[in-house]
């Protein structure tokens, strides 16, 4: 295949080579043009919108050395999808060179998400004889902001929000030199010619970087709470070792309970207030720079109120050059620098995350009493993202800054399907070509700033991959704002809508993830809530996926019950306790604590509720059941956030030295409630450990799902099962499902690309309305052929 001609005594051929994947803005012509070198081969590379494009001329030995070491020996954060190799005619050339960018009409390549500083920028930051000493936005083609600062493609310095920060003499000689770490780092910058941070407190403003700092530390040595500007947004700052600062916090973000992330001066401090082993060290210091769900350790010295009644910590590291000065002393300065800080998205509840800073003055003037800003615009709000290690593996909770906007890479190339995600955890999903983008974290929309939110992302993402959606996928709840979205979308823009079922989206999401669509198997989606096909609230499904992805079936669920008041319920464990009781034909005496827990005004309303059914929906939602078994136990009767009593319930049976034994029968496709719920209240009141009572109540229905599934699986002739949905993140529950999934030879997924949560909803979305399209192009030949 090679084109080959003679030059003296050396054969030379060359060829042209195509590299996809995020290979711009992670030194990859650079890196191209060093292996060139140093294998003798001349030509060029340069980027276009799509791909990096590589001339090279040499020897054929060199030329295979070369296209093996492009992907093999890749920059570090350069994500190679593919590499086609064509061959060309040999001109020549005298030098290997890096070329402009050219632009390629309706192409687009992949954008980089933000990754944390690297070694030698940190390195630089902390050298008083560098000039970059102390310097708050320091980067280089390793580390920095991307997808934050990108406003258009290709990714050239005047498509980012650096666009009006002209470069000094200095930078643009290191920006121009291949030799330079700094070559062609778009967000490249210096004290010289750089953003500059500011801070606002007491109406005034404060300048000059040290004068900043010191201000900031004084307030959170104070007691203080700071709003901090960083890279994808605002974070509300404090002392994570000050209770009353976090009781304060608290108060003003009016989040009474739901846990707050602490970032740690460096790893050293993160092993004192928890455990940690080699998995979880590798993803807090990895380039993403994640929210790590740590084991704590007791008498760390970390505030109570950061994560009332759980036994873990979410940690993460400094990932900014900012954060790093908001550790280190400030010169001159006598206030002691912090080695732990709370660190939470910079917002109300229910509210989307600030990232602009008239927004944040706004929005936050309430909570904040010192405001730490910059003017370096973010182009695209990006929240942290949170993930847990699983048997050495990492497993998204919220996927977000340092993971978005990566792709996920489907089996073919498709029409453009634009998928809005669900009401809670949103986050939507825009295919173009093979890649499945998903967004950043969006959060709840139950709020208008968040539609707005929503609206503007979708706008943003839409653009930058410059696609038009040939089919947009909501979820079937009549409710859902994003449906109400999307079909306001369809009639603005002429675009066909079409709705799926939520679980059966949380399946695809796992097919997808696996590049498994097109393969039977069962997925099993355990979550809180999901419209199902009967109009009743889902959440503890089985459904068998066929060759097709939209061929789905109901093969078994959890045995339903009555939910009294609805959504009403999910705030309230205890109403579901008594409904779980009601199911189990159980007297629901006062000597229950669920029962005491409810006024007699209150308890005599849900009996009357279950009584009569008036304000009941029938529910097989397992993340319900995990509401009603933390009540019966007495860990949580009353919920400010959701999952609360689930977490509570799962961080209690972690403490237990055993389990107790519970029943937990499966007959005719349901996993059946009654006998639990009569062992756990024989538990109660025979006072046997709420823990050990807790342990047997995951053990029994990991068992009791195991059964039902290894029984469809045999019948269905599927060897796959997927675990999804919110309820597996927790983890004891998932480990128990699946070693017993595992012991009867069954191949078990679970999620590690997007989460097992709503989150990962929009996906599945895709996946199925790219299915749908997908099935359309094979029937309608046939519908068009003449009778």
């Amino acid at each position: 295949m090679t084109a080959e001609t003679v030059v003296g005594r050396v054969a030379a051929a060359r060829h042209r080579i195509t590299v996809r994947g995020v290979v711009q803005g992670v030194g990859f012509r650079p890196f191209v043009a060093r292996l060139a070198h140093e294998l003798g081969l001349v030509g060029f590379c340069g980027n276009d919108e799509v791909s990096v494009f590589v001339e090279v001329e040499g020897a054929p030995a060199a030329l295979a050395e070369f296209a093996r070491r492009l992907r093999a020996d890749a920059p570090p954060l350069a994500v190679v999808v593919d590499v086609t190799v064509a061959p060309a005619a040999p001109r020549g050339d005298d030098e290997f060179r890096i070329v402009d960018s050219l632009h390629r009409p309706g192409a687009r390549t992949l954008v980089p998400p933000d990754v944390g500083i690297c070694t030698d920028c940190a390195r630089e930051l902390a050298d008083p004889a560098d000039r970059r000493y102390r310097h708050p936005f320091v980067n280089c083609t390793n580390c920095g902001p991307r997808y934050t600062v990108i406003t258009d493609l290709p990714y050239d310095r005047p498509s980012t929000t650096m666009a009006r920060f002209p470069m000094c003499a200095r930078c643009a000689r290191e920006y121009a030199d291949p030799g330079n770490r700094r070559y062609h780092a778009q967000p490249i910058c210096c004290p010289d010619c750089g953003p500059r941070i500011f801070a606002e407190a007491d109406g005034r403003r404060i300048g000059g970087d040290d004068a900043v700092l010191e201000r900031v530390q004084r307030e959170i040595t104070d007691g203080g709470i700071v709003a901090v500007k960083g890279i994808g947004g605002f974070h509300l700052v404090c002392d994570a070792t000050d209770p009353g600062a976090v009781s304060r916090l608290r108060a003003r973000k009016q989040r009474p309970a739901k846990p707050f992330a602490v970032m740690a001066a460096d790893l050293g401090a993160a092993r004192t207030i928890c455990e940690i082993d080699a998995a979880e060290t590798d993803a807090l210091t990895s380039p993403a720079r994640p929210i790590v769900l740590l084991r704590s350790r007791s008498g760390s010295g970390v505030a109570t109120g950061i994560a009332p009644g759980l036994d873990e910590l979410g940690v993460l590291l400094p990932y900014a050059p900012l954060h790093h000065l908001l550790f280190a002393p400030v010169p001159g300065s006598a206030v002691r620098p912090p080695r732990l800080l709370v660190m939470t998205s910079g917002n109300l509840g229910g509210e989307p995350l600030c990232f602009d800073n008239d927004e944040a003055r706004e929005r936050l003037a309430g909570i904040a009493d010192v405001f730490l800003l910059h003017d370096r615009d973010i182009a695209v709000p990006c929240e942290d993202s949170v993930l847990t290690v699983v048997d050495g593996t990492a497993a998204p909770i919220r996927r977000s800054r340092g993971y978005a906007p990566l792709p996920v890479l489907l089996d073919r190339p498709g029409p453009t399907v634009l998928a809005v995600g669900a009401e809670v955890k949103n986050t939507f999903c825009l295919t173009r070509q093979d890649f499945a983008f998903c967004s950043a974290h969006l959060g709840d929309m139950g709020s208008l700033e968040s539609r707005l939110a929503f609206d503007r992302s979708v706008s943003r993402l839409s653009a930058l991959q410059d696609v038009r959606p040939d089919l947009v996928v909501a979820d079937d709840h009549p409710g859902y704002s994003t449906r109400s979205w999307a079909e306001d979308f369809g009639e603005r823009t002429d675009t066909e809508l079409i709705t799926v079922q939520h679980h059966h989206a949380h399946v695809a999401a796992l097919a997808a993830e696996h590049r498994l669509v097109g393969t039977p198997l069962l997925g099993i989606a355990f979550d809180g809530t999901g419209y199902g096909c009967d109009r009743t609230v889902w959440g503890g499904e089985f459904l068998t996926i066929g060759e097709e992805l939209l061929d789905a079936r109901r093969a078994g669920h959890l045995q339903p019950f009555a939910l009294p008041g609805g959504d009403v319920a999910v705030r309230n464990p205890a109403r579901v306790a008594l409904a779980l009781l009601r199911a189990a034909g159980i007297d629901t005496a006062t000597d229950l604590p669920c029962v005491r827990a409810l006024p007699a005004n209150e308890r005599g309303l849900v009996t009357a509720q279950l009584d009569t059914g008036l304000g009941c929906v029938r529910t097989t939602s397992v993340g319900r059941l995990f509401d009603g078994v933390a009540s019966i136990l007495g860990v949580r009767h009353r919920v400010s956030y959701e999952a609360q009593a689930a977490v509570e319930l799962e961080a209690l049976a972690r403490t237990a030295a055993a389990p107790a034994e519970l029943p937990m029968p499966v007959a005719d496709g349901e996993i059946r409630l009654a006998e639990l719920m009569g062992g756990l209240v024989d538990g109660v009141r025979a006072g046997t450990a709420p823990a050990e009572l807790a342990f047997g109540f995951h053990c029994a229905l990991a068992a009791a799902t195991a059964a039902l599934a290894t029984d469809i699986a045999d019948r269905a002739g599927v060897g796959v099962v997927g675990l999804t949905g919110g309820v597996f993140q927790n983890r004891l529950l998932t480990a128990l499902v699946r070693v017993r999934l595992e012991d009867a030879g069954l191949r078990v997924l679970t999620h590690h690309v997007v989460p097992p949560n709503d989150g990962g909803l929009s996906l599945g979305q895709a996946a199925l309305g790219l299915a749908t399209l997908a099935r359309r192009a094979r029937t309608d030949p046939i519908s068009e052929v003449p009778r």
